[in-house]
Formats: C-alpha cells, sequence, structure tokens
C-alpha cells in the first residue's frame, strides 16, 4: 500500500524542479555553513529520553481508557484496582530509569571538567624550576625608531613650475628581533 501511494504521488504530482524548490527547508531560514559538522553526542541522548517519555504516553492512553470505563469496572470491579497497581509499577520503573539517568549525569549538557595534569616521570622539580629561570633570562630588544634616519629621494617627474619632484624611495623595514641573553655585567 505504501509503494502504490508512493507510485500515484509519483504519477499525479507535477515535476518542475527549480532551484528554489531544491534548496533544503530549515525553518523558514536561509541555509547557511556545511551539514557536515560535528554533532554532540548529548542530542541522542536527548531523543532518546524523549522517545521513552513519548512512548510512555502511548501505554497511558489505553490505561486511562481502561480505567476510565465505568462499564469495565461495573463488570468486574477488580480490573480498575490492578489497572491502577499496573499503572503505578508501569510508572514507578520509568521514574526509576529516569532517575538512574539523571544521577549518572547523562540529562547534564557536556560540561568540562578541568583535569590537572601530572607525570609519574623521574626528573626533580628542581631541574623544571631550573630551566625556567634560564629561558626567563633571555629579552627582547626595545625597538625604537630614530628620527636621524635621511630617506633618499628618487626623482619622479617635473611639476607645473618646471622643476623634478623628488618622492621617497621605498625600502624595507629595518627592524629586525633580536634576542640577547643578559649578561652579568648589567
Amino acid at each position: 500500500m505504501v509503494c502504490f501511494a508512493f507510485f500515484i504521488n509519483r504519477i499525479l504530482a507535477p515535476h518542475k524542479p527549480n532551484p528554489e524548490k531544491l534548496t533544503s527547508y530549515e525553518c523558514g531560514e536561509e541555509v547557511t555553513g556545511n551539514a557536515w559538522l560535528p554533532f554532540n553526542s548529548r542530542f541522542y541522548v536527548i531523543a532518546l529520553i524523549f522517545l521513552l517519555f513519548d512512548v510512555e504516553m502511548v501505554f497511558i492512553f489505553p490505561w486511562a481508557i481502561v480505567f476510565g470505563s465505568h462499564e469495565i469496572i461495573n463488570f468486574e470491579p477488580r480490573w480498575g484496582v490492578l489497572t491502577l497497581i499496573e499503572m503505578f509499577v508501569f510508572l514507578g520503573i520509568l521514574i526509576l530509569g529516569l532517575a538512574y539517568v539523571w544521577v549518572k549525569g547523562d540529562l547534564e549538557w557536556i560540561k568540562p571538567k578541568p583535569v590537572a595534569p601530572f607525570t609519574n616521570t623521574v626528573v626533580p622539580k628542581s631541574a623544571y624550576e631550573k630551566l625556567n629561570e634560564e629561558q626567563s633570562n633571555y629579552r627582547v630588544k626595545a625597538f625604537t625608531i630614530t628620527s636621524a634616519v635621511s630617506v633618499p629621494t628618487v626623482p619622479s617627474g617635473t611639476s607645473e613650475t618646471g622643476g623634478t619632484l623628488e618622492t621617497p624611495a621605498l625600502k624595507k623595514p629595518m627592524f629586525k628581533p633580536t634576542f640577547k641573553k643578559p649578561t652579568n655585567e648589567q
């Protein structure tokens, strides 16, 4: 029947594709970016929990009909008590599962827990401290601009008065960072 319905739809429906029709529909918004992005695995957990409680409703509706039926309860009064106990057991199991998931922390979003790094090396801590002291002795030479540097000019043409125009020549920056280990003389 399903295949027949799809076949009839294929025959009767007009097929006029255009770029607008072929785009993805995303809540009326323009699609941006790539769909193949890392997906947070917690969405799956939340979806499964939603599905569990959605299916629970499928079982509660028939129970409500049986429990609320005066004909069935008048015919056999034990049905009312039996359905009430059965639903309390069913809901108890679901609530117990929900409490387990809650205590386990699966309902919380991923929160990074800082982990302090540790090593099992036999290198003494004083060696690390000595290395850090040696590396902190390096200093960057201060950058200063001196105005005593003259900029050479290059003739570029003639002015309206007949003289030559001179423009400064472009030259590469002269700053190069130098790292010097300070001496004990300072």
